[in-house]
């Protein structure tokens, strides 16, 4: 519409006005009637499944802000727009909600929202919510939550293997910019895939924090947060220790920024992996996981400064849940 001034602009006053404004019937303006998004809590594939879940969450925190915090963004009007929305969600849970009664408490947690968005329409969301953070800040213990859940899993789950395959393709490119357009220098495309596959399937924490600065900071799910190499890698194992088999890819990549003012990077990624080891989410159950996540990353110098990453931690404790109960059965 005339009254954007770009992509950023789009992106941040669409959120103010469907929530701030609390004008929910704007997201038929701008999310297409068949869009997609997929979430902790599976997919929905309809603007008016999301219409009717934001009626929901406004219900239930009737002062909910989003804070917009950055739009990192990628494309043009011919191609279509890649942005990663990263806000602070705040508000008061005073009315009833899936969780139960309304509890008074107040929640602040991260969100991160990559959206592929043509002729005004958004037509494809990845969001991750830090839903276990704001379940903790409810007093509801996600565990628990989630074993709930598995008795009568939210529409959209468990995803089936085409699903799946869609989640992780869908909106990205064929093939890696960092090949497809090779450049001299620093590449952020490929600086990004090199970082999680060396975290993560290498598991090569020394190369990997090779690239990142003393001190640097981060924040994950669950209100995990800190700074320096060993807070984070100890974040990381908590995590990682729990798994095995793990087969992780990127998924996308897109950045702006340059070598002097810096690099601000949004990178999608997945993996498969079992639960087969005893640790944070208890005991194993040799389940099948599919977890995915959006990491954004401040680079300086060719260093990461600060780091912001989700993932479906929610979706993971019901899947394994899930597989636990029908263990039992």
């Amino acid at each position: 519409e005339p009254t954007y001034n770009n992509i950023v602009d789009y992106i941040v006053r669409i959120t103010y006005r469907i929530w701030e404004d609390r004008d929910v019937e704007y997201i038929a303006d701008t999310y297409a009637p068949d869009s997609v998004v997929f979430d902790d809590y599976g997919l929905k594939d309809s603007n008016a499944k999301i219409i009717s879940d934001t009626y929901h969450t406004t219900g239930a925190f009737s002062d909910i802000v989003l804070d917009a915090r950055e739009v990192i963004w990628a494309g043009d009007d011919d191609i279509g727009w890649r942005s990663s929305h990263r806000l602070m969600i705040a508000g008061t849970n005073d009315g009833d909600s899936n969780y139960g009664a309304a509890t008074g408490k107040k929640t602040e947690y991260l969100c991160l929202a990559n959206c592929v968005t043509k002729a005004n329409d958004i037509y494809l969301e990845q969001v991750l919510y830090n839903s276990c953070a704001m379940l903790m800040q409810l007093g509801i213990d996600p565990k628990e939550e989630a074993a709930r859940l598995a008795k009568s899993p939210p529409g959209g789950w468990p995803r089936d293997a085409a699903t799946w395959e869609r989640l992780r393709t869908e909106g990205g490119p064929k093939k890696p910019i960092s090949l497809a357009e090779p450049v001299d220098g620093f590449d952020p495309d490929e600086f990004a895939r090199r970082i999680h596959n060396t975290l993560f399937n290498n598991k090569d924490v020394d190369s990997a924090y090779a690239n990142f600065v003393d001190g640097f900071s981060f924040e994950n799910a669950s209100l995990r947060q800190g700074s320096g190499r060993d807070a984070h890698s100890a974040m990381l194992s908590e995590i990682l220790d729990t798994l095995s088999d793990i087969s992780f890819q990127v998924d996308e990549v897109y950045w702006m920024g340059n070598d002097e003012e810096g690099y601000l990077v949004s990178t999608r990624w997945s993996m498969d992996a079992v639960h087969a080891k005893d640790g944070i989410y208890d005991a194993s159950t040799n389940a099948p996981l599919q977890i995915w996540g959006i990491t954004q990353h401040e680079i300086q110098v060719g260093k990461i400064a600060q780091e912001w990453m989700l993932f479906n931690e929610m979706d993971v404790m019901i899947q394994i849940a899930h597989a636990r109960m029908e263990h039992s059965t």
